[in-house]
């Protein structure tokens, strides 16, 4: 066995060893809420792959989207009729395309009426709250009301909330927050949003 060899197999020995004892110390069950967010594209894909993984074990699953409206998206194409998935797209498009706050805040209010329901209902193990977000940063809902519902939801559920700029108060409720970068966008060169791409 040569030098560069051993040095691996004994580095891997040791991020074993730390990897081990994580896993041991790790005996807390209960679901998790996870915050994606930041600038980058893959917030609601990721979700969508969680929902994916989910219904592989037999779990159920509640959708929101709380923006998105104007058009179907290949994920609602895709999971709307499966028996274990209740699928809502609650929103009226982009707020830059309804110029209408009112309106806006209504839907929101509207939405997350369904939502608080999902977070009382201790048979759903996902809940997605995809582009959620944009409700705090635009003050279409309280925060602190929905903060308090994801506190008080069945123990055994999990809550992804997607957008981006979230707020603080999320930050802190979330038990994993992942923030998507943006280094590089293929729309900001002139590239059309694709099917099965962007939506």
């Amino acid at each position: 066995m040569n030098d560069k060899t051993q040095r691996h197999n004994a580095r891997m020995q040791r991020m074993k060893t730390v990897v081990d004892k994580k896993i041991a110390e790790a005996t807390e069950e209960r679901g998790v809420v996870i915050l994606l967010t930041g600038n980058g594209k893959g917030k609601s894909s990721s979700a969508f792959g969680m929902v994916a993984r989910a219904l592989g074990h037999g779990q159920k699953v509640g959708i929101i989207q709380f923006i998105k409206g104007r058009m179907k998206t290949g994920e609602q194409l895709f999971f709307n009729d499966h028996h274990h998935v209740d699928y809502h797209v609650m929103g009226d498009g982009f707020t830059w395309e309804t110029q209408n706050r009112d309106k806006d805040v209504a839907s929101a209010e509207k939405a997350w009426q369904v939502a608080a329901k999902m977070l009382q209902d201790e048979t759903y193990d996902l809940l997605i709250f995809d582009e959620m977000t944009y409700l705090f940063k635009y003050d279409y809902l309280n925060i602190n009301k929905v903060v308090h519902a994801i506190e008080q939801r069945p123990r055994e559920q999990s809550v992804v909330i997607t957008g981006r700029a979230a707020k603080a108060e999320l930050k802190a409720v979330a038990d994993t927050v992942s923030v998507i970068a943006d280094e590089k966008h293929a729309f900001r060169d002139g590239v059309k949003a694709r099917l099965g791409i962007e939506f």
